[in-house]
């Protein structure tokens, strides 16, 4: 009874279904190009984070999420580090509406990838020789539906959401 609740993600019988089948690192790079002179002085860099998701079809019911971040330091002028991890996945998805895959895509399966992404890159940056950086948590569904506002206020001004001169 419980492998049919792990393999069938928790639902009923006829229900959508989602299981993780597989996680790994797809890509990962860090690099310090002002080392070792950013290792003197002070240490109080301004910190960029920037997360990306896509998808793919892997056939079977299968769909590959790849979790991208991209985490650049600067101490004044000065790239400190640069740390680029790809969190992968594929996941099991049965019997969901295309609204829904969407969104599940879009929100549980990064969800799921975060942690690992996270650590990924706080082993980078420790392993560089600077802090450890911990990213915070993030709220996946809270970045959809900011992107879904951000969508429906553009398609609902006059000019479409173009803002380019005719």
């Amino acid at each position: 009874m419980a492998d049919n609740i792990l393999n069938s993600g928790g639902a009923p019988d006829g229900g959508p279904q989602i299981g993780l089948q597989k996680i790994y690192m797809k890509d990962a790079s860090f690099e310090a190009p002002a080392s070792p002179a950013i290792f003197r002085g002070e240490w109080k860099p301004k910190v960029t984070v920037n997360l990306a998701t896509r998808t793919a079809d892997v056939g079977n019911d299968g769909m590959e999420v790849v979790l991208e971040i991209s985490v650049e330091a600067k101490q004044n002028d000065s790239v400190a580090y640069l740390v680029e991890v790809q969190q992968a996945g594929i996941f099991l998805m049965k019997g969901f509406g295309d609204e829904d895959r969407q969104r599940v895509l879009s929100t549980f399966c990064p969800t799921q990838l975060y942690p690992y992404a996270r650590e990924a890159v706080a082993d980078l940056v420790g392993k560089g020789g600077f802090p450890q950086l911990q990213l915070q948590p993030v709220s996946f569904d809270s970045m959809l539906a900011a992107a879904e506002a951000e969508r429906d206020a553009a398609e609902a001004r006059p000019d479409g959401g173009d803002s380019a001169p005719a």
